[in-house]
C-alpha cells in the first residue's frame, strides 16, 4: 500500500452524500453524510467491528454562556489492513445537550450520539475522507472570509435649519458637505451666510440645483 493509497481512494465525495447547511452560523458550508463515511470505511476494510472499529475513550460535558452545555466525545478509530490492525486514530467530537434557542433553552437526548458522530468524521478525515470538501475550505471548520461593509458616514445635520447640509458648486468645482461644514462651522452654506454679511447674502440668491448644489457664485471658500 502506497502512503496516499487510501486518501486517494476516500478524498471524493459523491453529490448525493454533500449536502448544503442552509442555516445558522454554519450556513454556505458544506455537510458530509455520516452513512456515507460509514460505507467508505466499510468497503475499504470489511463490516464494524471486523475490519474497523472506533471504540469511545472519554465522553464528558461542559457549560457554556447562557445557561448552554455541551456534550463531548473522544474516541479511537481502528482499521484493519493486511490483516493488522492499526494505531488508534484520535478523534473529538462535540454538540449542544442543552442549546438556547429563541423560546428558551432546548435539552437534546441526542447529544452523545452527535458528539460521537463528529468524532468519527474528525478521525475519519486523518485517512482523507471527504477531503476535496475540506481542501475547498468548504466546511464548518473552514468559514468563508468576509469583508465588513465599510460603514456609512453619518449624515451632516445643520443645527439652525434641522436640515442635511448638502455640497455647493464654486467656478465648477463641486464642495462637498463635508467641506462645507469646516467653513461654517456646522451649519448649512445657505444658514451660515443668513448670519454674515449681506455681502455674502446675494452671492446666494440664486435658487439651489436638483442635485443639492449652487451655481457658480463667489464663495467664500
Amino acid at each position: 500500500m502506497t502512503n496516499l493509497e487510501l486518501y486517494e481512494r476516500f478524498r471524493s465525495v459523491p453529490e448525493e452524500a454533500k449536502k448544503p447547511i442552509k442555516g445558522g452560523r454554519l450556513k454556505g458550508m458544506t455537510d458530509i453524510s455520516p452513512m456515507w463515511r460509514i460505507k467508505a470505511l466499510t468497503e475499504a476494510f470489511g463490516p464494524c467491528g471486523i475490519g474497523w472499529k472506533a471504540p469511545i475513550t472519554k465522553q464528558w460535558l461542559e457549560n457554556g454562556s447562557d445557561g448552554v452545555v455541551m456534550a463531548f466525545c473522544n474516541i479511537e478509530l481502528y482499521v484493519k489492513v493486511d490483516g493488522a490492525w492499526s494505531d488508534g486514530i484520535d478523534g473529538t467530537g462535540g454538540a449542544a445537550l442543552v442549546a438556547k434557542e429563541n423560546g428558551g433553552l432546548y435539552s437534546s437526548d441526542e447529544a452523545y450520539k452527535m458528539a460521537y458522530t463528529d468524532a468519527l468524521s474528525v478521525a475519519c478525515k486523518m485517512l482523507g475522507v471527504g477531503a476535496d470538501v475540506y481542501w475547498d475550505k468548504d466546511s464548518k471548520y473552514n468559514q468563508p472570509e468576509t469583508t465588513p461593509p465599510a460603514p456609512a458616514k453619518p449624515q451632516l445635520i445643520c443645527p439652525s435649519c434641522l436640515k442635511p447640509v448638502k455640497g455647493i458648486r464654486k467656478n465648477g468645482k463641486e464642495h462637498s458637505a463635508e467641506d462645507v461644514v469646516k467653513v461654517t462651522r456646522g451649519f448649512c452654506y445657505k444658514c451660515w451666510s443668513m448670519m454674515n454679511s449681506a455681502a455674502v447674502q446675494e452671492a446666494i440668491q440664486a435658487p439651489p440645483l436638483e442635485d443639492g448644489m449652487t451655481p457658480d457664485d463667489e464663495l467664500p471658500f
